[in-house]
């Protein structure tokens, strides 16, 4: 099968070029699907995408045109992709799940624990000999409040992370998950009632036409005034000018995220030299309490490896004419 991966890059080639073997003609591009760049896959039968690549009705068209039967993506989230547009058009559309829900939780703890601790303005400090403790003070965790919302693999990993830091966990979810509430003492809530409760919240729902904006100012008015807001699910999960208000006006004491709304076309690119034009992430960049990862949870060896090796057996799968578990449908839901 002839596969045009799109989005390459550098760190991930290797563990593809290792999974594939010989088995699929692959070639990799740097640039992101687009309507300007669909035209790139002609005479592929498949191609493989990454979270910010645009694979909407009017790319999906161009690819079924083209001949494109295939797409699989290289990461859990698909909400780039117009799923039931593929389906109804025939383009069979696959991803990853699963491949390291430990990955992107460890990631969430640590930008918690970096921002609580300030770690990052620790570090700048000691680099200019300055030991003083005067800008560093944070808090425990023990004691706190922490609401998980979302606990599907990533946020199940978190309610049992947050209980061994003796922290009381509170959730929000569309199914309970009861061996949580019997194991960790979880207790269920709805979204605005967590928040009220919580000292510290954590997004860990993927994005969905439900889930858009989810976090909005009439969530952030219902937060007790310092709380921490969590984010390694997807930036469109809160809307960022509620956000930015929520932070000018203390009513969050920190955002730490690995996400951001408008990341398309800036994440997973040196902007160094020419800079940025988006002036609400340079003013979140440019807050102090404000610790911004660019979508990096996912970047753990062992999660490569597990994406490369998924992304190989969906091209297998349809090569060889079997059923492809990963493969996405109108009732496919991913938390």
């Amino acid at each position: 099968m002839k596969v045009l991966v799109y989005s390459a890059k550098d760190f991930e080639m290797d563990n593809l070029k290792k999974a594939n073997g010989e088995k699929h003609k692959m070639k990799f591009v740097p640039e992101a699907l687009d309507a300007t760049t669909a035209v790139m896959a002609a005479g592929y039968d498949a191609i493989s995408i990454f979270s910010n690549d645009d694979a909407s009705l009017v790319v999906l068209e161009i690819l079924k045109e083209l001949g494109v039967k295939y797409i699989t993506l290289r990461a859990t989230g698909y909400n780039n992709v117009s799923v039931k547009s593929a389906k109804r058009i025939g383009l069979k559309v696959a991803y990853a799940p699963e491949y390291s829900p430990h990955a992107i939780a460890e990631h969430a703890v640590g930008l918690l624990l970096a921002l609580n601790r300030k770690l990052v303005l620790a570090h700048e400090q000691v680099n200019q000999y300055n030991f003083s403790l005067d800008n560093l003070v944070g808090f425990d965790l023990n004691g706190k409040t922490v609401g998980i919302y979302g606990t599907g693999k990533i946020g199940s990993i978190l309610v049992g992370v947050f209980h061994a830091f003796g922290c009381k966990v509170l959730a929000t979810d569309l199914r309970r998950n009861l061996y949580l509430e019997n194991h960790y003492d979880l207790e269920y809530l709805p979204l605005e009632e967590m928040c009220r409760r919580a000292d510290i919240v954590s997004i860990n729902v993927p994005l969905t036409y439900e889930t858009h904006h989810a976090i909005n100012t009439s969530v952030f008015n219902a937060m007790r005034k310092g709380t921490y807001l969590v984010n390694t699910a997807r930036g469109g999960i809160v809307k960022t000018d509620d956000l930015i208000e929520a932070l000018q006006k203390g009513i969050l004491g920190g955002y730490a995220t690995d996400v951001y709304e408008g990341e398309r076309g800036i994440f997973f690119k040196d902007n160094s030299k020419r800079g940025i034009d988006d002036q609400k992430l340079k003013d979140l960049i440019a807050m102090p309490n404000v610790l911004l990862t660019p979508h990096q949870a996912f970047a753990t060896k062992e999660a490569l490896e597990r994406i490369a090796d998924t992304t190989i057996y969906n091209l297998d799968c349809w090569e060889e004419g079997r059923s492809c578990k990963n493969e996405l449908g109108y009732e496919t839901y991913v938390s």
